[in-house]
C-alpha cells in the first residue's frame, strides 16, 4: 500500500513539473537607491518596484518573493552593481551614470539635449533593436537586462534667475553628479560644474557655494531645494534612466515560465513608474509655484536648439569613444554602426 501511495505521489509531482505550473521556493533581494517617498507621494521608482514584486508573487502562487530594499540599504549603487554582477545580489536598478563606468555605451543615454521628449526616450529604450544590442553588452558583464525604471527628466534650478539661454549659463556654478557626461555637458554650456554629494546640495545653495543644481523638479521640491532656489526651468536636458538588472547566475537557473513572468512583471513595473512620475510631477510643480513662490520657465524651440548646439562637440567625443556595434548579422542593419548613430536613428524613427 505504501509503495502504491509513493508511486502516485511521484506521478503527480512529475505531471505538475511537466505542466510548468510548479516553482521552486525563491526569496530574492532587490536593491535600489531611490527614496520611498517624494513629498506626500510614494516615489514612482518605488511604486514600480512594488508593482513588479506583487505581480511576480501572484503569478508564481507566492513561490517567488522579491524583497525590496530602497535607499541604498544594501550598499552604494556601485556596490550593488558589483554584487549583482557576481551573483551576490539577485536584482537591482542601476542609473546610467553608475552603469556607464562598467559599460561606457550606456552613458550615451545621458547626453544633454539629445531626447526630443520623454515619450520618445521611452520608445527608443524599449525598441527591440535597442534592447537586443544593449542586452548583449550587459550579458557579457554577468547582468541580464529585463526592463527599466526612471527618475524623470532633469531640470535647471537656479538661485539667481531663470536659465533659458546658453548666455544665462555663463559662469554659473552648478552642482552635478560626478559623471564625465554631465561635467562635459555643463562645461560646453559655459557653466562651472562642481561634483558634490547629493546630501550637501541644500546647504551649498543656501550659502551661495553653488548657484544652480539639476534634478527633476519633483525631486528638488521634495528635498526642499525650492526653499533656497526659486527659479526653475523645465529644461529636460537629460533623461534619468535606470536599467533593471538581474544576476546572470540567478537568471540561468530559472525556468522559461519564470523568466516570462519576471519580464512581464518588469514591464508592469516600468508602466506603473512612468504613470506615477507624470502625476507626481504635476502635483509637485503646482506646490512649487502655489505654496513656495517659485517660477517655472519653459524653453522655446529656438532656445532648446541653442542649448543643443552647445553639445555637438560633446556628442562627437562620446560617439567616437563608445565605438561601434559588433559587425554581427544578428544586429541587422545596425551591425557595424556606431552606438550613437543607432540611437540617433531610433530617435528620428519615433520623433514624428
Amino acid at each position: 500500500m505504501l509503495r502504491r501511495v509513493f508511486f502516485v505521489m511521484v506521478v503527480v509531482a512529475v505531471a505538475v513539473m511537466a505542466s510548468g505550473t510548479a516553482f521552486a521556493q525563491k526569496d530574492w533581494k532587490y536593491g535600489h537607491v531611490a527614496p520611498i517617498q517624494v513629498g506626500k507621494f510614494v516615489q514612482g521608482h518605488q511604486q514600480g518596484a512594488v508593482a513588479m514584486a506583487d505581480y511576480v508573487r501572484e503569478k508564481t502562487n507566492g513561490e517567488i518573493k522579491i524583497a525590496i530594499f530602497p535607499l541604498s540599504q544594501l550598499g552604494s549603487e556601485r556596490s550593488m552593481l558589483e554584487q549583482t554582477q557576481f551573483g551576490l545580489l539577485d536584482m537591482m536598478d542601476c542609473t546610467t551614470g553608475t552603469l556607464s563606468n562598467l559599460i561606457p555605451q550606456v552613458g550615451l543615454l545621458d547626453l544633454f539635449f539629445m531626447w526630443p521628449s520623454k515619450e520618445v526616450a521611452h520608445k527608443v529604450i524599449t525598441d527591440p533593436d535597442f534592447t537586443k544590442i544593449y542586452g548583449d553588452l550587459l550579458l557579457e558583464k554577468g547582468l541580464v537586462h529585463i526592463g527599466y525604471s526612471e527618475n524623470e527628466t532633469r531640470d535647471f534650478e537656479c538661485t539667481k534667475k531663470a536659465v533659458v539661454t546658453p548666455e544665462d549659463m555663463k559662469g554659473i556654478r552648478v552642482r552635478v553628479i560626478e559623471s564625465p557626461f554631465f561635467l562635459d555637458g555643463f562645461r560646453a554650456m559655459g557653466a562651472n560644474p562642481m561634483g558634490m554629494p547629493f546630501g550637501e546640495v541644500y546647504t551649498a545653495l543656501q550659502q551661495g557655494v553653488i548657484d544652480m543644481q539639476d534634478n527633476p523638479i519633483p525631486t528638488s521640491v521634495a528635498m526642499k531645494f525650492s526653499e533656497v532656489a526659486k527659479y526653475f526651468t523645465r529644461s529636460g536636458h537629460a533623461y534619468t534612466c535606470l536599467f533593471k538588472l538581474v544576476s546572470r547566475d540567478l537568471w540561468e537557473g530559472l525556468s522559461d515560465k519564470e523568466k516570462e513572468i519576471l519580464k512581464a512583471g518588469a514591464k508592469l513595473g516600468v508602466e506603473t513608474n512612468w504613470k506615477a512620475n507624470n502625476e507626481i510631477r504635476k502635483a509637485m510643480e503646482a506646490q512649487a509655484v502655489n505654496e513656495e513662490g517659485c517660477t517655472i520657465a519653459d524653453l522655446t524651440p529656438e532656445q532648446r536648439q541653442a542649448f543643443q548646439a552647445t553639445q555637438k562637440d560633446v556628442w562627437t567625443k562620446y560617439a567616437k569613444e563608445c565605438g561601434k556595434i559588433p559587425n554581427n548579422p544578428k544586429y541587422g542593419k545596425y551591425a557595424g554602426v556606431s552606438y550613437f548613430d543607432m540611437i540617433q536613428d531610433k530617435i528620428a524613427q519615433y520623433n514624428k
